[in-house]
């Protein structure tokens, strides 16, 4: 029998409650900006990754003005290897507008939140409901993947975020504020651990028997295939590289230590004017290069 919204917050909290894994970002004391900083860190990024870089950043700068104190520089710096640096400096820049606009204070309010430099639809709708407890759908592919095989019935979500899966995440939002910020999270966790993209865990999801997916026998995803990223050899590869030179540098680096390593000097400029362009590196007027402000 297909479940209702009532039977799903039932199923799917009563699940969180057995199985949540402990993180620190979930718990009671955690401020909102540490929930912030973990928010931005988790896009694209697995937990696994995320969890010591949060707690190192944590440690060196426990409030948005701390950061803010310090160069947007030392931000790329810290992010290590958590891949698309941006993300640190949109941190900082968020931490600087947290500063210098709301009293060095993350706001609780939405509009506020998704008026941070760099902060989405997505990170605003976290933060107001699981630093603050307020009602809002946060969706992120985790939960489109819940949605689509437990409501819809279809292997998986849409390419892209499209209008009728956020009205459904509306739709099956728990109208007291405080279970709906818990049904947040518990369905972003289902799918992390239960319903994932591969290999489903179908016979330990606590929706098996409601799951419109199941009930129609599994049907396989029909629509266009998810393309995976490549790596070797790519603008991507090559960026890494370059930004990890300049990260084990305290000093400003030269051009013959970023040739060092790669050897293809038209793709490797290529990608430096990008990293420039982006802000995530500096050139000096002697041509050595640094990160932003160190």
């Amino acid at each position: 029998m297909k479940a209702t919204a009532d039977d799903l917050h039932d199923l799917v909290l009563g699940w969180f409650d057995d199985h949540a894994r402990v993180l620190p970002w979930r718990e009671p004391d955690c401020s909102p900006w540490g929930v912030l900083v973990s928010e931005v860190m988790l896009q694209q990024t697995p937990v696994a990754r995320v969890l010591p870089q949060w707690q190192a950043w944590m440690e060196r700068w426990p409030t948005a003005p701390d950061l803010a104190a310090d160069a947007p520089g030392e931000a790329v710096r810290m992010w290590n290897r958590l891949g698309y640096p941006r993300r640190a400096l949109r941190l900082h820049a968020a931490a600087v507008a947290i500063r210098d606009e709301h009293g060095g204070s993350v706001p609780s309010d939405h509009a506020a939140l998704l008026s941070l430099p760099g902060i989405g639809a997505y990170t605003a709708a976290a933060v107001a409901s699981f630093a603050f407890g307020q009602r809002h759908a946060v969706v992120d592919t985790n939960v489109r993947r819940v949605h689509a095989r437990a409501v819809t019935g279809d292997a998986e979500p849409a390419p892209a975020l499209n209008a009728a899966e956020n009205r459904l995440a509306v739709e099956l939002l728990p109208e007291d504020a405080t279970t709906a910020a818990r049904w947040g999270v518990a369905v972003m966790e289902l799918g992390a651990l239960v319903c994932t993209a591969r290999s489903p865990r179908c016979d330990d999801c606590p929706l098996v028997s409601r799951c419109a997916w199941v009930l129609a026998g599994r049907p396989a995803h029909t629509g266009p295939a998810r393309r995976g990223q490549a790596w070797k050899g790519t603008d991507r590869q090559v960026r890494g590289k370059l930004m990890a030179v300049l990260r084990g540098s305290p000093d400003p680096v030269s051009t013959a230590d970023l040739a060092a390593c790669w050897p293809d000097a038209p793709q490797r400029n290529r990608c430096l004017d990008g990293l420039v362009s982006d802000g995530l590196v500096e050139p000096l007027e002697d041509g050595r290069f640094r990160l932003p402000g160190s």
